[in-house]
């Protein structure tokens, strides 16, 4: 129960924001997510090591307050923010619906089980992101999917026996930032681009 708490928490995070959430707001359900996975990090054994302290301070710092800062600072520039999510259209809800049972399916989280309920919960969040990325074109939207798959595999590292070690953590964390530093710079400057496009016919006329 101590575990399930969270990863139900880390699971409403991922689907809300598919469902009835506009772009604009993605920051904050990325930091929701964040603070759930370190929820679990932190509560993962019994006595607090050093190496869940890492992990947890990691997961608070970076993926629940760093990353979340710079997309907000992103999405500020860009039209596309108050756009859905997903598409709002039964079809894509149906589907995004199906995938969801499915991923449960694989994972059997049917089961009282806190691991199979751990790979229900990653298997959805890449269900989700992968349903995003084939449904909503803008780069806005492929750069959320991308933090999703990663926070996934975050929380996959949850299920394995022994926690990666130090460098690697490094390593994953810095994926992570990199991705949304690259993703915002090419957001920022496909967004100036149509700018000095749209003047450049006004200017034309």
């Amino acid at each position: 129960m101590r575990i399930s708490l969270p990863l139900i928490a880390c699971l409403l995070a991922t689907v809300i924001p598919v469902f009835f959430g506009k772009l604009s707001v993605t920051p904050t359900w990325l930091s929701l997510q964040a603070l759930a996975l370190g929820w679990i990090t932190l509560n993962k054994n019994e006595a607090l090591d050093f190496h869940a302290l890492e992990a947890g301070l990691e997961i608070l710092i970076i993926r629940a307050w760093l990353v979340p800062h710079l997309l907000r600072r992103t999405l500020l520039s860009t039209r596309e923010a108050e756009l859905d999510v997903m598409p709002s259209n039964l079809f894509a809800w149906g589907a995004a619906v199906t995938l969801l049972i499915l991923a449960f399916q694989f994972g059997n989280g049917a089961r009282a089980d806190v691991r199979a309920l751990t790979l229900g919960v990653a298997a959805a969040t890449v269900t989700i992101a992968f349903l995003v990325l084939a449904t909503n074109r803008e780069p806005v939207a492929q750069l959320v999917a991308l933090l999703y798959m990663e926070n996934a595999l975050a929380l996959f590292e949850s299920l394995m026996p022994e926690p990666w070690p130090l460098p690697v953590h490094i390593a994953v964390s810095g994926v992570y930032v990199g991705t949304v530093v690259v993703g915002s710079w090419l957001i920022r400057s496909r967004h100036s681009s149509s700018l000095l496009a749209a003047q450049s016919r006004e200017d034309g006329r």
